[in-house]
């Protein structure tokens, strides 16, 4: 069963700069406007044809890495006997990981970071392996995705041509039945594939964020877009759309939402760079009333003797703390996964990797924002009515803009390039027809 998801949760994720899924909503206007514009200033055979490249691709852009990665862990980790899930950084620091199988939440899991010490060089090139294969395989899919677009747009620009002809009696003959694929297999050739090897070294911090990850791959496509664009018209959208592309979907995102938390914590005093299912949540609400955060922010520090000492007091199954609990809420602290779609709120999984630096920083801003209350002169209700609904407006300020940009703006422009232009026809249409007439000529 599916369980319900809620509006603290939609807003995290929508204001999570590291999920796909804000970029797949982005992708998603996009490609609609872009088909859109494609239909409106071309026709409908160009319009399919951006079709299959926006959508195609999106599919191949968002599934790709996970379901390449999903095959590896279960054909090669599962032949080495080696746990997918053991984050390979866990491994630097051996206090740490020590501490990782101290308070491993099962037998299991305790094992299989044993396992993956024993067996940690092979371990390492596993993961490096996967990740690299996962991301060139992708790139891979789209090269494939691309050979079968422009075969098939030139295929229907053969049939169309063919049945235009055969209504004009001097050229009867094509009535005949000719196989276009041995007759003209030459007329129009798909660019090779870059098949340069791509190199991984420095790319750690690529590694384990999907949305870095997914940069690698939209490196190859917009390489592979500009290199081998079939006119310069092709070049042109793409030049217009790749642009747009990298500017709102990996860099706007994060200045804009910088810029709105800047902006509210000058104008209104008030912090919203917490997690939204932080700032939504009714604990928080609850220490701020009682007391609780303050004297939570305390214990929290009093533990922070070393890296080792702020990580086991936060890994371990009892500890009480309002700190930890929100670390947990905003997934800074991996939590065990119970089902397909539950993890627990409560146990946390020491096979997943915690950055210590975002764990004390949401320490400190949960101090910013207790200071701001404080002397706020609000009552809370006022308070935390106020945060919650300017966090809100700020994550769909910033979704809007991106989506406005690549959805409306993007293909706006694409469209007055082609329309006000010196040539507004499909020009892979018109040179496709122009080598059928030199060869039948």
């Amino acid at each position: 069963m599916i369980p319900k998801i809620s509006a603290s949760e939609i807003y995290s994720v929508l204001g999570n700069n590291s999920s796909l899924i804000p970029l797949g909503i982005k992708d998603v206007a996009n490609s609609c406007g872009l088909t859109a514009a494609s239909y409106i200033a071309g026709d409908k055979l160009e319009g399919k044809d951006r079709f299959i490249d926006e959508f195609g691709t999106q599919a191949i852009w968002l599934g790709g890495i996970p379901a390449y990665k999903y095959a590896i862990d279960k054909t090669i980790f599962k032949h080495a006997k080696l746990d997918p899930k053991v984050d390979v950084r866990i491994l630097k620091d051996k206090q740490i990981l020590k501490a990782a199988i101290e308070f491993a939440p099962t037998d299991k899991i305790k094992s299989s970071i044993q396992n993956a010490i024993q067996h940690q060089k092979l371990f390492k090139n596993l993961t490096l392996a996967k990740f690299g294969l996962s991301t060139v395989m992708t790139a891979l899919t789209y090269f494939g995705l691309t050979k079968f677009r422009h075969k098939y747009t030139e295929n229907q620009v053969k049939k169309d041509y063919y049945e235009k002809k055969k209504q004009e009696s001097k050229f009867s003959f094509i009535g005949q039945s000719v196989p276009f694929s041995s007759s003209f297999a030459n007329v129009h050739k798909d660019p090779n594939i870059n098949k340069d090897k791509v190199s991984f070294t420095g790319l750690k911090d690529f590694m384990f964020d999907p949305v870095k990850n997914l940069m690698l791959v939209d490196a190859t496509i917009t390489s592979e877009r500009l290199t081998h664009a079939r006119n310069p018209q092709d070049l042109m959208g793409y030049a217009i759309k790749e642009g747009s592309f990298w500017l709102f979907m990996y860099g706007a995102g994060k200045m804009i939402s910088d810029a709105l938390e800047k902006h509210t914590e000058k104008k209104y005093n008030k912090s919203i760079d917490l997690d939204a299912r932080v700032i939504e949540s009714e604990e928080l609400k609850t220490a701020l009333s009682d007391g609780t955060l303050k004297k939570h922010l305390k214990d929290f520090k009093a533990a922070d003797l070393s890296d080792v000492d702020i990580y086991k007091y936060s890994v371990n199954p009892k500890t009480e703390n309002v700190v930890v609990k929100m670390a947990k809420k905003s997934d800074i602290l991996p939590m065990l996964k119970t089902s397909l779609f539950k993890k627990s709120d409560t146990i946390v999984d020491t096979r997943g990797y915690i950055d210590l630096s975002d764990l004390r920083g949401i320490a400190q801003k949960l101090e910013k924002l207790l200071g701001q209350y404080e002397n706020s002169g609000e009552d809370l209700d006022t308070f935390i009515s106020s945060v919650r609904k300017l966090k809100r407006s700020s994550v769909i300020k910033n979704m809007g803009a991106c989506i406005g940009a690549l959805g409306i703006i993007a293909p706006a422009i694409m469209l007055a390039v082609r329309k006000f232009g010196d040539n507004s026809d499909y020009q892979v249409k018109k040179d496709i027809e122009a080598k059928l007439e030199k060869n039948i000529a």
